[in-house]
């Protein structure tokens, strides 16, 4: 097969079908976009759950005179010292638990000026109003459960939050988000794919008469099939560069240059270039294949003569 022929052959089609090329292009970028942006969220929040769930803590909130009274759990009084120091020898014993932290009251109060010192209510509170407590890390967040169950409605115990809890709200969320930019991935997947068909149809169709005396003077089927494959394979590619553009473009303005979140939520651990590079390849290899295919399937009927 000649390579000069299918070149001037791929440049005819492109040219008769400007319109709907550009249209090709503009949804495969898109939704190429919308693809690896989703493979990065996912990426992000993984990375995210390691970073957080590695630092998150169990907190047994122990029973203060202020709780007396005003919590059902705290009836019996607040703490003993003797009830805090069982508490602490058997969280130590329990083989889930990898630290054990003692936090009173006053440390509290100085943490929440520290961290919260703009917040109205700081003026207000005096340190006998902040909860003492014991800080625990476990060897596995998921065993939250193991504490709760055997220090809930023990005496001098108010209550036990876990703040994986509070986490995987948010990565809920997130992975919410992640899914809704799946649907609208496949959405405009589907609308490029119609879109290729389109354009391959339209190319066959203008191109009938050349294609049928190829036929007759014997050319094989995929010699004539070639030039509009790697026309909407080419169409296609463009879309794909474009594409990583974006996605170069969106992981630059976003946390690095513009937004520049990263400087801005200092808490949250962003995900550097090496996964958006990771993803560029995958996503120029989908932008050729994806319209070839969807290309060779819709010549098989017509291109017949």
């Amino acid at each position: 097969m000649r390579a000069q022929f299918v070149l001037s052959e791929i440049g005819v089609g492109l040219r008769r079908n400007l319109t709907m090329t550009f249209a090709v292009v503009v949804s495969v970028a898109l939704s190429l976009a919308l693809f690896g942006a989703s493979l990065l969220m996912s990426d992000q929040v993984d990375s995210m759950k390691g970073y957080w769930y590695d630092k998150v803590n169990v907190t047994v909130y122990l029973c203060g005179k202020n709780d007396v009274g005003e919590s059902p759990s705290c009836a019996k009084g607040a703490v003993t010292p003797e009830q805090r120091q069982q508490i602490e020898t058997d969280l130590k014993k329990m083989p889930a638990v990898q630290t054990v932290t003692h936090e009173t009251a006053d440390q509290a109060y100085k943490l929440y000026q520290k961290e919260f010192s703009r917040s109205p209510i700081a003026s207000q509170l005096t340190p006998d109003l902040m909860p003492e407590s014991f800080r625990v890390k476990l060897k596995d967040p998921k065993d939250y459960d193991v504490i709760a169950t055997a220090f809930k409605g023990r005496a001098g115990v108010q209550s036990v939050q876990d703040q994986k809890s509070i986490l995987d709200n948010l990565f809920g969320l997130l992975d919410g988000m992640n899914w809704a930019a799946r649907a609208l991935m496949a959405l405009m997947l589907v609308v490029a794919l119609m879109l290729i068909v389109n354009t391959v149809r339209v190319s066959a169709f203008s191109r009938r008469r050349e294609t049928g005396i190829m036929r007759l003077v014997g050319a094989s089927g995929f010699y004539i099939q070639a030039p509009f494959i790697m026309e909407a394979a080419v169409a296609g590619l463009i879309g794909g560069i474009v594409a990583c553009g974006m996605l170069v473009g969106g992981r630059f303005f976003i946390i690095d240059g513009g937004l520049d979140l990263s400087s801005k939520l200092n808490l949250i651990e962003f995900i550097g270039w090496g996964p958006v590079i990771e993803k560029l390849p995958l996503v120029l290899a989908t932008s050729i294949v994806m319209p070839a295919l969807a290309a060779f399937f819709a010549l098989r009927k017509y291109l017949k003569v």
